[in-house]
C-alpha cells in the first residue's frame, strides 16, 4: 500500500513547480512573465526593505535596484525555496548594501520632544509615525548585520530560522546579533525615554538570548 500524501507539501511542491516555471520564463526574456513577477513580488521586497530601512526616502529607488538583482539572478533560481522568500533575500541583500553605504544623520535623540500628544486616533497615528521615525534614527547607527537581524527578527517578527534564512546565516548568529542590537538601542535611547519604553514593548515581544 502505498504511503498516504501529504496535502500540505503536495501544495507547496505545487507553488514551487508554479514559482520555477514563472522564473524560467522570466529569465528567458519573456516580457509578460517578467511583469507578472514584478507584480507578484513588489509587495514582499517594499515590505523587506521598509522592515528593514523604515520610511526612507530612497525606497523606490532600492525596490527598483532589488529587482535589477532579481532579473539578473534568475536563471540560478531553482525552486529550492518558494520564489517570494528567494526574492525577499535578495532584497535584504540590498537593504544590507545600503545601509553599509549611507552616513548616519545627525541626529541627537536627546534633543527629541520628551512627551508624545495622545487621545485621539490621528495623533496616535502621529505617535506611532514619531516612534518609527526615532528607531530607524537609533538604528541608522548601529552594525548593519545586528540593524537587520533586529529589524526582521523582532521588528517584523519573522522566525529566527526565517531570518537566518534570509541573511545567510545561522540561528545563533542571527540570536546574537539581535541581542546586541537591543543591547545597543537600550544604551543610545537611554537619554530617550519615549524610544526606550518602545524598545523595551518591542523585546517583549521576542526574547532573545545570545
Amino acid at each position: 500500500m502505498d504511503p498516504p500524501t501529504n496535502p500540505k507539501m503536495g501544495a507547496i511542491s505545487a507553488a514551487r513547480e508554479l514559482d520555477l516555471a514563472l522564473a524560467r520564463r522570466a529569465a528567458s526574456g519573456d516580457r509578460a512573465a517578467q511583469r507578472e513577477l514584478f507584480h507578484a513580488q513588489r509587495s514582499s521586497v517594499h515590505h523587506t526593505l521598509y522592515r528593514i530601512l523604515g520610511n526612507n526616502r530612497d525606497l523606490e529607488d532600492l525596490i527598483q535596484d532589488s529587482f535589477l538583482e532579481i532579473f539578473r539572478a534568475l536563471g540560478s533560481f531553482r525552486g529550492d525555496s518558494g520564489l517570494t522568500r528567494w526574492c525577499q533575500t535578495i532584497a535584504t541583500r540590498v537593504a544590507f548594501l545600503a545601509i553599509s553605504r549611507k552616513k548616519p544623520p545627525a541626529i541627537d535623540l536627546a534633543l527629541v520632544q520628551d512627551e508624545l500628544p495622545g487621545g485621539h486616533d490621528t495623533r496616535r497615528e502621529a505617535q506611532l509615525r514619531e516612534l518609527g521615525r526615532r528607531l530607524y534614527a537609533a538604528l541608522d547607527r548601529i552594525d548593519p548585520k545586528q540593524r537587520i537581524a533586529f529589524a526582521l527578527g523582532v521588528i517584523d517578527g519573522l522566525p529566527l530560522a526565517e531570518v537566518a534564512h534570509l541573511t545567510d546565516s545561522t540561528v545563533v548568529a542571527v540570536k546574537t546579533r539581535i541581542w546586541r542590537a537591543r543591547k545597543d538601542l537600550m544604551k543610545r535611547a537611554a537619554r530617550d525615554p519615549v524610544l526606550s519604553q518602545y524598545v523595551t514593548n518591542l523585546a517583549e515581544r521576542k526574547e532573545v538570548e545570545p
